[in-house]
């Protein structure tokens, strides 16, 4: 069974309701166990527990020193192409947004490359918009290889694939892999992607597994919070976490949790989850989810994520460009706005104020 087959079983719109009638004394009771499960979860994200998020957060926080100590992995995102043939509602980089699209040569994806290395940086993510034939399986392959000798890990945040497409992405140099569900109610994801290869919800949950198969070291995964309710992503991702931890068991996972942020076009998400909200899936999922990482992009501002550094995060994207050639000065649209565009040097100062140790290279 898949877990796209799973997920139309867990009947989650029930669970949903089902939360308004959890009491604070439930909560209390939940806060008092030593270590916590998947069966908690709607216990941690009901309105009941808003009330006692400072209770969740110091549980969070104890729990992330234990298993990860006072360390902070950082690692910066580059953006090969913002070509993209599917139509998403809430997208920059969307086929219906008019613009000249621009899509790196091997000359100026080595200069990138180069130039993110000054920084300093040994952790890359490379994505892509979604271009069948353009930005394809041979390209990004041909990407990672090039890029590959420059860094300690490479990551990959692009089309889904199948298991012997990633397995060409693992043998070129890629050791993680990141794909979002987007939002994992399907009857919403129909709404938001209306053409293009991504219209297919099936195809897109389907390929966490192909990368299971295929043995990436990790895989990040998650949901774009503003497209549904976000109890309902919590409850779908935590149960796909679960899924993928004891089908793939040996890949390690981490999750992230990306809010919408401002892009071309007239996109407004119709659901909204406040930063109390925000803190409180953070620490729920590191309750129950101990020994994940958990990812903090720069899509947040930079106060608020000096004051997540504490309660569960393990890993934080800095300086990011959004689109191709950001980091030369290249003129191209961006797939949405960043918030927090501290330098890595500021951040590693705060981080060390923190107490933290930033990470730049931990594997080779």
């Amino acid at each position: 069974m898949s877990f796209f087959d799973r997920l139309s079983q867990l009947n989650i719109e029930a669970t949903c309701k089902s939360l308004e009638s959890i009491s604070e004394e439930d909560v209390l009771r939940t806060l008092q166990k030593s270590t916590f499960t998947l069966a908690d979860l709607p216990t941690l994200i009901s309105k009941a527990a808003t009330r006692h998020i400072e209770k969740m957060a110091q549980k969070a926080h104890t729990i992330t020193k234990q298993r990860f100590g006072n360390t902070m992995q950082l690692f910066i995102p580059m953006y090969l192409s913002n070509l993209c043939f599917n139509k998403c509602t809430y997208c920059g980089f969307s086929v219906e947004h008019k613009y000249p699209r621009t899509t790196l040569t091997e000359t100026e994806i080595l200069a990138e490359a180069k130039l993110i290395q000054d920084k300093g940086f040994q952790h890359l993510l490379l994505l892509t918009g979604e271009a069948q034939g353009v930005v394809d399986v041979e390209y990004i392959s041909k990407a990672v290889s090039q890029v590959k000798p420059l860094f300690a890990s490479i990551g990959i945040e692009i089309q889904p694939l199948n298991e012997a497409e990633y397995t060409q992405m693992i043998e070129a140099g890629a050791d993680s892999l990141t794909l979002y569900q987007e939002t994992y109610h399907q009857g919403a994801y129909a709404q938001y992607h209306l053409a293009g290869k991504k219209k297919n919800f099936k195809h897109r949950l389907d390929a966490a597994e192909a990368g299971g198969r295929a043995g990436f070291y990790r895989i990040n995964i998650g949901a774009l919070l503003g497209l549904y309710e976000w109890q309902y992503e919590a409850i779908a991702l935590a149960n796909h976490l679960s899924y993928m931890q004891k089908k793939y068991w040996k890949s390690k996972y981490s999750i992230s949790f990306p809010r919408i942020q401002k892009m071309i076009g007239q996109f407004n998400p119709k659901y909204i989850i406040s930063n109390s909200e925000f803190v409180q899936l953070i620490c729920a999922f590191r309750l129950i989810f101990p020994d994940i990482g958990i990812t903090l992009s720069t899509r947040e501002s930079a106060e608020l994520r000096d004051q997540l550094i504490p309660l569960g995060i393990t890993t934080m994207s800095a300086e990011s460009k959004t689109e191709p050639g950001g980091y030369s000065g290249k003129t191209a649209e961006k797939q949405f706005e960043t918030s927090d565009n501290r330098s890595l040097d500021e951040i590693k100062t705060l981080l060390i104020k923190k107490g933290y140790d930033p990470v730049l290279k931990d594997w080779h």
